[in-house]
């Protein structure tokens, strides 16, 4: 059980089953949250979803739930006008509102739903699915400290979890870690299309390509080192890796330029998305 287990809810009411609440829900039962304290809201489960709230004792869609400690949001963006007047009556004075709606401010969580308070406005991403998630989160001025750590023992089942000075960053996280998943597996793409140009038959370019990047981040996840320092130490002067990275770092037009103008198109896009 997690060191957090202490910090979490008595109740909670979880808005949205699909894969990355349904990912969360396992993630909070793991680290010690009573099953019998949550409960599920979605209009449309899946099968397996209907199949895990009846196996763990976990409330589906009881017809009024009481007022929980935590409400977390985690439907679709464009769901959430229609969802909101429903929602608006299931929250308590004390309940806090936890949101993974991309694109949603908390500002537009407070004219949706005018009975909320406390707010907490995440960014996760795809390895949450695994465990392995980076989570961005933000708070207003309504979240108290016990609150905060409420937040981020729900959060942090799912992996790290930082906490941002400013709501302001988000659209930075979602950019670097939001979206930095399918930055990864494009590499994976573009090391296999290299190395079928290289010569090698594409399948086996294609395992070669997926193990290096999986066991790279492995060694990246378990070491303290700098990845700066990893990768000096995999490089020796004058050979095949040198030769290399001499192509990957190349100014002005290297994989440092290249991947600030990726970001960069993906914040503007977030922004946009917010306004």
């Amino acid at each position: 059980m997690s060191s957090n287990a202490s910090h979490l809810p008595s109740s909670l009411i979880l808005v949205g089953a699909g894969k990355m609440g349904g990912s969360m829900l396992e993630g909070w039962l793991k680290v010690g949250m009573k099953p019998e304290g949550v409960t599920v809201l979605d209009p449309r489960p899946s099968e397996e979803m209907t199949r895990f709230c009846r196996e763990n004792g976990i409330a589906l869609n009881p017809a009024s739930p009481a007022a929980p400690d935590v409400l977390v949001l985690a439907i679709k963006p464009q769901m959430l006008d229609e969802a909101a007047s429903a929602l608006n009556g299931t929250l308590g004075p004390q309940t806090l509102i936890i949101s993974i709606l991309a694109g949603k401010t908390i500002g537009d969580l407070r004219s949706r739903l005018p009975a909320s308070g406390a707010i907490v406005r995440a960014m996760p991403n795809l390895p949450a699915s695994i465990g392995r998630g980076a989570t961005g989160a933000a708070v207003n001025e309504k979240v108290s400290e016990t609150q905060r750590l409420m937040a981020d023992a729900l959060l942090s089942s799912n992996g790290i979890v930082e906490w941002l000075p400013s709501e302001d960053l988000i659209d930075a996280v979602t950019a670097v870690s939001g979206s930095g998943p399918a930055y990864v597996f494009h590499l994976v793409e573009c090391l296999a299309d290299a190395g079928t140009a290289a010569g090698l038959p594409p399948e086996l370019a294609q395992r070669l390509a997926r193990a290096t990047i999986t066991g790279a981040g492995e060694l990246l996840f378990q070491s303290d080192l700098p990845p700066a320092t990893l990768r000096q130490n995999v490089t020796s002067p004058g050979g095949t890796t040198a030769a290399a990275l001499d192509v990957l770092m190349r100014e002005p037009n290297g994989l440092t330029a290249l991947m600030r103008e990726a970001v960069a198109a993906a914040k503007r896009r977030a922004e946009e998305l917010a306004g």
